[in-house]
């Protein structure tokens, strides 16, 4: 290739050992059509990119989040949606390092969000093959954790005060949220919490803070008692 990947791969973190999978993650068919010796595009790594997203997704919010299958499914379909995965891609610069034929350059290819999204799914599988599944899973959730977050702060519901204005309307009621677990790495915790009514365990919940946990504890209480 003519530009240098070394920034490239400095942006996403990995350094392939097999440099040729990042080419190809970085080719678009135009390019390849234009040419007489034919290489592959994207479109096979893409293929396998989207499976190995989807798998990584589903297994991170199975194991951290304590939600209903249909509030997961919504939540990985906004973390890994096109828009989403455009949006990882800018990130990376990956733009800046396509192989696009002519026509597809001067019509600026290299920021359509459909090819930029693709991108992003074909460097993902280029990593996996390159690597594993280790390095893949490194990669995705550097993205998708910070965007489950912002799926959060958008859809945000005060479920304690909720709770709390329930509470209230029977006076000698007592509320009390308890810690009762952290674990995982300092940079990714995960903590349990549960909400007590006069001693009484009501709700229990999970998150990446305290308050997040003690939210989804609090949500869960509500939904025993018919509100949520």
């Amino acid at each position: 290739m003519s530009r240098d990947l070394k920034k490239l791969m400095e942006n996403i973190g990995y350094t392939f050992r097999d440099v040729r999978l990042l080419e190809q993650a970085l080719t678009h068919s135009s390019y390849v059509n234009e040419r007489r010796d034919r290489g592959d595009c994207y479109e096979r790594l893409e293929f396998l990119g989207d499976s190995v997203l989807g798998f990584i997704t589903a297994q991170y919010l199975y194991e951290k989040e304590r939600e209903s299958e249909g509030e997961l499914t919504k939540l990985r379909a906004a973390v890994v949606c096109e828009k989403a995965l455009c949006s990882y891609s800018q990130s990376l610069e990956i733009g800046s390092y396509m192989r696009l034929g002519r026509g597809e350059q001067q019509s600026g290819g290299h920021k359509r969000p459909s090819i930029l999204a693709d991108m992003y799914e074909a460097v993902l599988a280029a990593i996996y093959l390159d690597g594993g599944m280790q390095p893949a899973e490194a990669f995705v959730l550097r993205f998708i954790i910070p965007e489950i977050e912002n799926q959060r702060r958008r859809h945000f519901k005060d479920y304690k005060t909720a709770l709390q204005e329930i509470v209230q309307q029977n006076p000698g009621e007592r509320l009390e949220y308890v810690l009762v677990g952290e674990s995982g790495p300092d940079h990714n915790k995960t903590f349990s919490a549960q909400v007590h009514l006069n001693s009484n365990v009501i709700g229990a919940g999970r998150g990446h803070s305290k308050k997040e946990a003690e939210q989804q504890a609090a949500r869960e209480a509500l939904k025993l008692m018919g509100y949520e």
